[in-house]
């Protein structure tokens, strides 16, 4: 029995945040029930991140909404409102990321969905909080990572702003909503009252970077210095880098840099015994590695180092990952399979619990295919 067997969550939400907090709410037990408009559905069914698509509809949907069902409904028809509300009479959570006052005009904020279900989980994810200049503006990712400062800290000091390649401020987001969601849960369990869970993606990506945040402010408000070579993470000293090998690449963490130079059999870094050096001059010692890892394969560097228990790593793509031992024993792979047939593989869920892995069978639905079976289930 999945911890959240039972549990309903209507959920309104679009593109990536929401729909990423309401898929880990899926593969922990719940039902998940999209509210879909018509024609359309989710604005994510098209919204390609590539040439590939599945079945018709766009890679990125199928990945993360999975384990869910569709009904169409239109929030702007009485009759449709109607249906809404009665499902949000039977919903233990309800949920979406519209901007800040969507929900208002259309009639489902928490003030009124509180009404209709008094013990209601609503949670909202919005991009920029409820107040302020930016609260109506729309939250994209990469706009989020631009603005609140995560692009001077990945790749070197010469590259300018650099921001991550995937969608690191929707993923905390959705995470952030989740927990949130799952701790009103348990509230509500006890002391039976229901919750407005709120999370902004402006906090969620202030809070990805606590650690440099709290550096900076410890640190006289001094902004982060990447390293010119091989930077890998602003505010850590020389050797913490990735360098190109004979052969490929090889990821290095932290480690004693005169102690490294006679495991590599490489004077010049014995020169830099001072610890503070490691940091100060991470430029030159990062510059003598580079000229030296590249001489040999990365598995003549990883024999030396692994046996000495340096942090290091191969640095994999894709094709090699999935090819390994390493790899497969996580079964981090699972193949799911749509209402009409279709089947493709995607990532499971991450959590096992009591030493069981989470594996849901159930693709993404199509557009409203669950519109006859919800209306059944409310009417008869």
């Amino acid at each position: 029995m999945l911890p959240l067997a039972g549990f309903t969550v209507v959920d309104f939400s679009q593109f990536l945040s929401g729909p990423l907090a309401s898929l880990r709410l899926a593969d922990l037990g719940a039902r998940v029930i999209k509210i879909e408009k018509p024609g359309t559905g989710d604005i994510c069914r098209q919204l390609y991140t590539s040439e590939t698509v599945l079945n018709g509809t766009s890679t990125v949907f199928h990945a993360i909404n999975r384990n869910k069902e569709s009904i169409v409904l239109d929030m702007k028809n009485e009759t449709d409102c109607r249906v809404i509300r009665d499902l949000l009479a039977k919903a233990d959570v309800v949920m979406h990321n519209f901007r800040p006052g969507v929900m208002e005009r259309l009639g489902f904020d928490y003030t009124r969905v509180r009404e209709i279900n008094p013990t209601v989980i609503y949670g909202e994810i919005s991009g920029y909080g409820k107040e302020g200049v930016w609260a109506g503006r729309p939250g994209q990712d990469l706009l989020l990572q631009s603005l609140t400062g995560m692009t001077w800290l990945s790749g070197d000091a010469k590259n300018g702003p650099v921001p991550m390649g995937l969608s690191i401020v929707d993923m905390f987001a959705g995470a952030n909503l989740c927990s949130g969601i799952l701790a009103c849960l348990y509230r509500r369990a006890i002391q039976k009252m229901g919750a407005h869970v709120h999370v902004s993606m402006l906090d969620s990506a202030v809070d990805i970077q606590f650690e440099t945040v709290t550096t900076y402010f410890r640190d006289g408000q001094l902004l982060p210095q990447r390293s010119e070579v091989s930077n890998a993470h602003a505010y850590l000293a020389a050797p913490y880098g990735v360098y190109r090998t004979k052969d490929g690449f090889l990821a290095l963490a932290m480690g004693s840099i005169p102690f490294l130079g006679k495991l590599l059999d490489c004077p010049a870094l014995e020169d830099y015994a001072d610890g503070e050096q490691a940091f100060k001059e991470r430029d030159a010692i990062k510059t003598i590695l580079i000229q030296h890892l590249a001489n040999q394969p990365t598995s003549h560097w990883l024999g030396i180092l692994e046996a000495a228990d340096i942090w290091c790593a191969d640095v994999l793509d894709w094709n090699r990952l999935t090819a390994h031992d390493g790899f497969k024993v996580l079964d981090m792979v699972q193949k799911v399979t749509m209402g009409d047939g279709f089947t493709y593989e995607t990532t499971r869920c991450p959590i096992r619990i009591d030493g069981e892995l989470l594996i849901s069978k159930k693709g993404s639905p199509k557009l409203g295919e669950h519109t006859d079976k919800i209306w059944e289930e409310l009417y008869g």
